[in-house]
């Protein structure tokens, strides 16, 4: 089995590899918002994270329009790779927030993508929503106004509903002839749908708890680490065993664990040297 933990940016790696060459990519990429961004730095991220204690705007509000575009082109870059080295019918199945789905749908079409699906994982988020009478007791107002103007806002917040889904772009390359041809030039192109999270046909709609830290591990500080048992069963639908699997945006090596464990062959690619290490430790390389 390959298990292959590259220390380099995405940009600079993936031009070395051969066309036609992976047989799946499943990736969570850096999505431009909080500093997670082409050049991430875990430490800068920690450093930032731990000021966050006065808060003026909610975190999940602080956005900057411009960082959807920064993100679009970024992906833009990396699906102009990925569609080379995938082999014709492959999929590239990445995460990523919300807001930011359409410009990674853009990103990948604009390379040459078919946009097969949009995937969703299902879990328990944490309300985020903040109220308005912090902002209400900090204005220039009499108490008697202050109180008016709470009562006034009947409770409520900003417009953040508690997160429950994230949601993946399911893109296929361009397959070569019929379904049944590309597979047997390539071994790729169609899905296994044996797998089952809950007894029935898989669906685009998975439901899984978020990972415990013991599933993460205690000293993983990565911020948007997924459940193993997610990307197991996304490996298990859309590869088979000995092929090999992708990930150019490796984190803390949960798709190279999932692989390992599917006896799947795996490519991870990260900036970030602690994590490289980590995810080394996680595989017990």
């Amino acid at each position: 089995m390959l298990l292959d933990i590259v220390h380099d940016d995405a940009l600079h790696y993936l031009p070395t590899l051969s066309d036609n060459s992976i047989d799946l990519v499943l990736t969570d990429p850096p999505y431009f918002t909080h500093g997670m961004g082409a050049d991430w730095n875990q430490n800068k991220l920690s450093a930032r994270k731990s000021k966050g204690k006065v808060i003026s705007l909610p975190v999940g509000m602080k956005f900057d329009p411009k960082q959807g575009i920064k993100f679009q082109e970024f992906m833009e870059k990396v699906s102009n790779e990925l569609i080379r080295i995938l082999k014709p019918g492959g999929f590239f199945i990445s995460f990523s927030q919300a807001r930011l789905y359409h410009r990674l749908g853009i990103a990948a079409e604009n390379a040459g993508f078919e946009i097969r699906d949009m995937l969703g994982w299902k879990y328990e988020g944490q309300a985020k929503a903040f109220s308005m009478d912090h902002f209400v007791n900090k204005m220039k107002l009499s108490l008697k106004e202050k109180e008016n103007l709470i009562r006034n806002l009947e409770g409520r917040k900003t417009p953040q509903l508690k997160p429950m889904l994230e949601p993946m772009i399911l893109a296929q390359k361009p397959k070569e002839g019929t379904f049944i041809e590309n597979w047997q030039k390539y071994g790729t192109g169609l899905i296994d749908t044996m797998p089952s999270l809950d007894g029935k046909f898989p669906g685009n709609l998975m439901d899984v708890k978020k990972p415990t830290t013991k599933e993460k591990g205690k000293n993983n500080q990565h911020l948007t680490v997924k459940p193993l048992r997610l990307m197991q069963h996304l490996i298990q639908i859309f590869s088979k065993q000995g092929q090999i699997v992708l990930d150019p945006f490796n984190g803390s090596g949960t798709t190279g664990l999932a692989c390992k464990l599917e006896n799947r062959n795996y490519v991870g690619i990260d900036i970030d040297a602690n994590y490289i290490e980590y995810t080394k430790k996680r595989l017990k390389m």
